[in-house]
């Protein structure tokens, strides 16, 4: 019997917190407060007041595309990112912060190039990759670095 009956998850939305049962996660939730989908199968733009909820407090692995707008590597990554999210929802959380626009989270991360994905467990840095990746390659490095779920 699995002892994680729900799990607490930020809405990409509104960024309040929801609880769902992991039992239901496949089921199309959506949020208590906005009624939009919990998972919209597409990365969601994130900046400081709103990242620790996504990061520490919410129950979900979170995959961050640390990117700015000049990148054209980052830029050109975009696309697979996106393809990214469609698999690996509702597994792993998608999100991007643009680091010209959000500098104290490069800092706090201590991003010094990018694309630099980071993935994130209630604010733990569980694997990071630097570089432009395609969409399987993204999902399969995903996969590869998330932590084994509770039996």
């Amino acid at each position: 019997m699995n002892p994680v009956a729900s799990l607490l998850l930020a809405c990409p939305h509104c960024h309040r917190m929801n609880r769902v049962p992991a039992t239901r996660l496949r089921d199309a939730p959506v949020c208590g407060h906005c009624r939009q989908l919990l998972f919209p199968a597409r990365p969601f733009d994130l900046d400081g007041s709103q990242f620790d909820a996504h990061a520490v407090r919410s129950d979900m692995p979170l995959l961050v595309d640390f990117w700015a707008p000049w990148c054209g590597p980052c830029r050109a990554m975009a696309p697979a990112y996106a393809q990214a999210a469609q698999v690996l929802e509702p597994d792993v959380r998608l999100a991007k912060v643009d680091t010209e626009a959000q500098p104290a989270l490069g800092s706090r991360f201590d991003i010094r190039s990018i694309p630099t994905m980071v993935l994130l467990l209630h604010g733990r840095e569980l694997a990071r990759q630097s570089g432009a990746m395609p969409a399987n390659a993204i999902i399969q490095w995903a996969r590869q670095h998330l932590p084994l779920s509770p039996a």
